[in-house]
């Protein structure tokens, strides 16, 4: 196996366990590795730190696999890890609140680079690093077998951080057994959802905002809502199935919309009037702003805006444009329910972003509720990039 010195001091991030090794940490010239290759990594005087797998095209050189040096990475340590990322959402199951969950969260499971979701017996998988790739096969035998009732297991090639790990960019291929359907049923507590297993955000769904969309639907009986970037109609559909008088769902995805239209029909609700509006948010809300129109609730939950720190001031000004102009709409005790996927967003830039927004409206806001991604999304302490999804539910007390 071939070996690599970290450079004096720079061990220490991975004796506190963090899976991360950039090519700045490497000490002299590397031998010739394969992409994907595990290696030992070793400190400065030589003392063995573990294992990880290699990637030479991207600044996150290693990806830490063990942090052992008697447990080599082999396919039946893979599998074990599988198995236990499986079996530590076993409540899930357990519970039948939702057949959705996500069964690997990369990192945070000790699998870097590799997602797994399942949707009502279908996983569907991302393996977005070398190492993820490399040990692709394994990870979706692993999955076939330990997956609760599990029909198929499937990858969806086509996220863009594929790239910055020197593998190319694909679509949709099935890995161990049939194929999924195009769109699969799942539930979720009292709403069913279909999920675009080929085209879908993600692998189809935003199973991390499971519990915001439980919190956000508690408070929405009897509201006119407005559901802003609603992709499917999540957010939308559980705040009809909780009551919402009325509930406007806004993307500038009519494909999307079509979805979150069949998802309205899942619902067997009568009542609520549904509008659906194909349209760039930013001008939605300033239409809104020019023609007075007011919501009792307003949902914010963009895409990322910073995909690197380089780009935070510049999310951080789409953040605050956004939610200025959703604070101006609410009418008195409205609720804001806004969020940011941002990783490089940290929780206080978020919060000083509301400050402003709120300060610059003129109103008076109480934080009444904060979510994160889901318990099937957990977060390593040691790994805390992995607490990417923050939001917080406002309430105008003006």
């Amino acid at each position: 196996m071939k070996r690599i010195v970290l450079k004096k001091g720079r061990e220490r991030s991975v004796a506190r366990r963090h899976p991360w090794v950039f090519s700045g940490a490497i000490d002299g010239e590397t031998p010739e590795i394969a992409s994907g290759e595990t290696v030992e990594v070793a400190a400065y005087d030589g003392s063995p730190l573990g294992y990880g797998s290699w990637s030479p095209s991207s600044q996150i050189r290693v990806r830490m696999l063990s942090f052992d040096a008697a447990k080599v990475p082999d396919e039946a340590f893979v599998a074990s890890r599988v198995a236990a990322a499986v079996g530590r959402r076993a409540d899930f199951f357990a519970n039948a609140y939702t057949n959705a969950v996500r069964l690997v969260n990369a990192e945070s499971d000790g699998l870097p680079g590799v997602v797994a979701d399942y949707y009502a017996g279908w996983v569907v998988c991302q393996f977005t690093s070398a190492g993820a790739e490399f040990w692709k096969k394994t990870v979706a035998a692993a999955l076939m077998k330990f997956a609760p009732f599990c029909q198929g297991v499937a990858e969806r090639a086509d996220a863009e951080v594929r790239a910055k790990e020197g593998l190319a960019l694909g679509g949709f291929s099935v890995l161990e057994g049939a194929e999924p359907p195009e769109l699969v049923e799942i539930s979720e507590g009292p709403c069913k959802f279909l999920v675009d297993t080929r085209k879908g955000h993600k692998t189809g769904f935003y199973l991390d905002q499971r519990d915001a969309r439980l919190a956000v639907g508690s408070l929405a009986n009897g509201a006119e809502v407005l559901n802003c970037f609603s992709y499917t109609g999540g957010f939308g559909i559980f705040a009809r199935q909780c009551g919402a008088a009325s509930v406007t769902q806004v993307d500038v995805s009519g494909e999307a919309l079509e979805l979150a239209k069949k998802n309205e029909s899942l619902a067997h609700l009568c009542g609520t009037k549904m509008e659906y509006v194909e349209e760039d948010v930013f001008k939605f809300l300033r239409k809104c702003r020019d023609g007075r129109r007011e919501f009792d609730m307003i949902i914010l939950d963009p895409p990322k805006f910073a995909e690197s720190r380089s780009q935070l001031m510049k999310a951080a000004r789409g953040y605050k444009d956004i939610n200025l102009l959703a604070m101006k709409l609410l009418r008195p005790n409205g609720i804001l329910a806004t969020f940011s996927c941002s990783g490089a967003m940290s929780d206080e830039l978020f919060a000083k972003v509301l400050a402003e927004s709120a300060e610059d409206a003129g109103r008076d806001f109480q934080t009444i509720a904060k979510t994160r991604q889901g318990a099937d999304h957990p977060v390593a302490l040691s790994f805390p990039e992995g607490a990417y999804l923050k939001g917080t539910i406002l309430r105008a007390i003006d």
